[in-house]
C-alpha cells in the first residue's frame, strides 16, 4: 500500500509497504482523516524532541473499523467510526498502574516514536479506539488535539472563580481555551499572531485577548486581573522565552502548566519561584477518560470543531503541498483526506 513517509527534515517520500496484519486484541482500521499537528510541523522542520527519521507521521486520526473480533471487550463492530488514542503504553508499567497511561515509561506515540497514520490501513489495539458514530471523520480527527488541551486544564486544577492566562492560541491552545471557558473561568489569551487572537474573539468568544509582544503587555494583564495576576498560566507555545516568562506572570500561590514542548532547557529565577510558592507542572498527552469527555463535548455541541478546519489536502499531495500548506496565512488546522 502507498504510504507517505517523512524521510528527513523537510522531505516527504511516497513509499510502498505491505498491508498490516491484525494481531491479538487488535482491529484493522481504514484511516479516513488525519489532523496536522504542531508535532508534525516541528518534525518536518527538524525541531521535534523524541524523534527519529524516517518516520510515518499522523497521530490525530479519524478511522473506520474494517476487521475486529466480534466478542471484543469494547463492544466495537465493523463499520464503527472511531477516534484513535495514539498512545501505545505498557499496561503493567508503574505509571499505567496508577492511571497515568499518558506518560507511561515505555510509551510510544503513533507518528512520533513509531510509524503513524499517513497510510490507508493500520492495525491498532482495540482499547485505543473510541467509538463515536455520531461524529464525522473530520471531527474524529480533531479529538486528540482537543484532548491535549483539555488534559492541561485538568492538570491545572482550574476552578470557575479563577483566572487563567493561556499563552499560544494554536490548536493545542484552543483545546485548553475551550475547556477553560466551559468551566466558567475568566480566560485571557495571549499570542503574537493577531489573526489567531481575532479567531479567539470572533469564533471561540474569548472576551480578553492580548498581544504577547506588546510593550504594555504586563500592565494590561494586571488590569484584566483587577490589579493582580492570574492564578493559572498555561503555556501552549513551546517557546523558550514564553515559557520562562510564565514565572513572572503567575500570581503568588499560583500554578504554571507547560503544555508546549521545547527541545532544550529552560531557566528560572529561584528566589522568585520560592517567593511566590509557585507550582510548576508538565502536561503530556491525555488519558482515556479525557477522550470520553471530549467526545461527549463535541457530540453535545459544547465544542464546535468546524471553524478550526481552515485547510485540507489529499494524502497523495502531502509530499508536494505540505510545506506550502503549513506556511499559509490564516492556518488554524489542516486536515488530510485519505
Amino acid at each position: 500500500m502507498k504510504t507517505i513517509q517523512l524521510a528527513t527534515p523537510g522531505a516527504f517520500a511516497s513509499i510502498e509497504e505491505p498491508e498490516p496484519q491484525r494481531g491479538d486484541n487488535e482491529a484493522l482500521v481504514r484511516v479516513r482523516r488525519i489532523g496536522v499537528c504542531g508535532t508534525d510541523i516541528h518534525a518536518f522542520h527538524g525541531r521535534q524532541p523524541f524523534f527519529d527519521y524516517p518516520r510515518v507521521l499522523g497521530h490525530e486520526l479519524g478511522v473506520e473499523i474494517l476487521e475486529i473480533d466480534a466478542d471484543n471487550a469494547a463492544g466495537l463492530q465493523v463499520g464503527d467510526r472511531c477516534s484513535v488514542e495514539p498512545y501505545l503504553n505498557d499496561n503493567d508499567s508503574p505509571a499505567s498502574r496508577i492511571g497515568k497511561s499518558n506518560c507511561c515509561e515505555q510509551l510510544e506515540v503513533l507518528g512520533v516514536h513509531t510509524d503513524g497514520g499517513m497510510r490507508p490501513l493500520l492495525s491498532l489495539p482495540v482499547e485505543k479506539l473510541h467509538k463515536a458514530n455520531e461524529l464525522t471523520y473530520d471531527q474524529l480527527a480533531l479529538i486528540e488535539t482537543i484532548c491535549i488541551g483539555a488534559h492541561g486544564i485538568e492538570r491545572s486544577g482550574l476552578t470557575a472563580n479563577e483566572t487563567i492566562l493561556v499563552l499560544g492560541s494554536g490548536p493545542i491552545g484552543l483545546g485548553a481555551i475551550q475547556f477553560a471557558l466551559s468551566l466558567g473561568s475568566r480566560v485571557i489569551v495571549a499570542d503574537i499572531n493577531e489573526e489567531r487572537l481575532a479567531f479567539c474573539r470572533d469564533t471561540i468568544k474569548v472576551h480578553h485577548t492580548l498581544k504577547a509582544d506588546a510593550p504594555d503587555f504586563e500592565s494590561r494583564l494586571t488590569e484584566l486581573c483587577d490589579g493582580a495576576l492570574p492564578q493559572v498560566v498555561l503555556d501552549a507555545t513551546g517557546n523558550r522565552f514564553s515559557m520562562q516568562r510564565t514565572f513572572s506572570l503567575t500570581a503568588h500561590g499560583g500554578r504554571i502548566v507547560f503544555l508546549g514542548l521545547l527541545k532544550g532547557e529552560i531557566a528560572f529565577d529561584d528566589p522568585n519561584f520560592h517567593k511566590r510558592e509557585l507550582t510548576l507542572m508538565a502536561s503530556r498527552n491525555a488519558t482515556p477518560d479525557t477522550f470520553k469527555k471530549v467526545i461527549d463535548a463535541v457530540k453535545s455541541g459544547a465544542i464546535d470543531t468546524k471553524p478550526w478546519m481552515t485547510h485540507r489536502l489529499a494524502l497523495e499531495d502531502v509530499p508536494d503541498q505540505f510545506e506550502s500548506t503549513i506556511a499559509e496565512p490564516g492556518l488554524i488546522k489542516a486536515i488530510i483526506e485519505v
